[in-house]
């Protein structure tokens, strides 16, 4: 039965928001999780990116969370990546607009002056990023013992990136009263860990598979030869953009880039190697239509969270099955349609075999056809899971963590 945000008990002027923005019917997670929040309990969702997690617990947030003093915010959202905490920002700011909250955000990769000006003139909402955030604190410029609110956004992404104790450490110098409402593609292992330390008999509520962040996603799988790829990349996406285009590297991301556009396709490399700025310039260019392929490497495209990726391209072939899974799933978000494509190489076809056998995935290896790439293709079985391999050993931080080097870019803070 079709139910209204009305009917869930988001107050009319946040409603009156969402009508504006033309979102009038609840996502499943949204209408499992708002009610509970908004009677004050603590909330364990499990759901995959892009099924509206944000309007889950914002819609809430701002309907109950209290003004903030300087230096002393009354809600804390923390994100694994810089993008995606610039993501949930821009959609709490027109709910808080009407509230008279204002969001702020910090995270590293740019200067601290900027964040350390918001919090002194008040943040009722901040979102932060862990690593800036402790920054910050150990400077006394944010002080969390008056958070109302907490929230783990993209908990099973903490856990991969090596921040959980810095989740920890933060979540340890807010009240013991607080409400704390945690989100993750999964709510075991770590995650459930943490759901145990931290929340208070949390409600649970879970929707889709587990693990399915694909479910509505074709996989194509094209013999080619290496130096080849860029051309049929370049035929993929004539045939179904906007793309994200995966490389391993840094310098093989700058070459496809330059590559793509010697063939007519508008592309822009985006990785650790690019300042927030260009990263920032990049997403904005892609989000609006300017940009028809992002060409990334792992890092970088943990934190894009676009919606409306039309095909995701392994150029080069992912690290293992959960590398396939997190590539995979920037299309086909929130049960929209998408296409995966591989270029396999003679180099890479063995790697790929093994790849498919540990998803369980019965793909053909066959011939480049870009028109086909709107045919059945093949998809994934939600219930299976990548079986584990053995991996080399990664910095925990890596290029997304705590970054402690300044540039001239002032920051971004959000007001309502």
């Amino acid at each position: 039965m079709t139910t209204t945000f009305a009917a869930l008990g988001v107050p009319d002027d946040l409603v009156a928001v969402l009508t504006r923005a033309g979102i009038t019917t609840p996502f499943p997670i949204q209408t499992a999780v708002v009610p509970d929040a908004l009677r004050g309990r603590d909330v364990s969702g499990r759901a995959p990116t892009g099924s509206g997690k944000t309007l889950a617990f914002g819609l809430p947030l701002m309907a109950t969370v209290g003004k903030g003093r300087p230096a002393r915010p009354r809600a804390l959202v923390l994100a694994p990546t810089r993008e995606l905490a610039e993501q949930i920002a821009r959609e709490l700011i027109p709910l808080g607009k009407v509230r008279r909250r204002f969001v702020g955000v910090v995270y590293g990769g740019v200067g601290y002056g900027g964040q350390i000006q918001s919090m002194r003139r008040g943040v009722d909402v901040l979102v932060a990023c862990p690593g800036r955030l402790l920054d910050l604190i150990e400077q006394r410029h944010i002080d969390l013992s008056e958070i109302e609110i907490a929230v783990i956004d993209e908990a099973d992404r903490m856990a991969d990136m090596g921040f959980l104790p810095d989740v920890k450490k933060i979540l340890g110098m807010t009240p013991s009263s607080r409400r704390t409402w945690l989100f993750s593609a999964t709510l075991d292992g770590a995650v459930g860990a943490l759901t145990k330390q931290y929340q208070n008999d949390p409600v649970r509520h879970e929707v889709g598979e587990a693990g399915d962040t694909h479910g509505n996603a074709r996989h194509f799988f094209w013999k080619v030869s290496a130096d080849e790829r860029p051309q049929h990349a370049a035929a993929a996406i004539g045939a179904s953009s906007p793309a994200i285009v995966f490389c391993r590297t840094r310098h093989g991301a700058d070459r496809l880039t330059r590559r793509l556009e010697q063939l007519g396709v508008r592309a822009v490399a985006i990785h650790g190697g690019r300042t927030q700025s260009q990263r920032m310039k990049a997403l904005r260019g892609f989000s609006d239509g300017r940009v028809q392929a992002l060409v990334a490497t792992d890092v970088a495209a943990r934190g894009i969270h676009v919606d409306g990726v039309a095909t995701v391209i392994h150029f080069d072939p992912p690290e293992d099955g959960k590398a396939y899974l997190h590539r995979s799933g920037r299309t086909a978000r929130a049960g929209a349609p998408g296409v995966v494509l591989s270029l396999v190489s003679e180099g890479t076809a063995n790697a790929v075999r093994n790849l498919q056998r540990s998803m369980g995935l019965d793909a053909p290896i066959g011939h480049p056809d870009a028109d086909g790439l709107t045919g059945p293709g093949h998809r994934l079985d939600p219930n299976v899971r990548p079986r584990p391999t053995v991996t080399r050993a990664k910095s925990p931080r890596g290029h997304a963590g705590k970054n402690r080097r300044r540039t001239k870019n002032p920051g971004h803070q959000y007001w309502g």
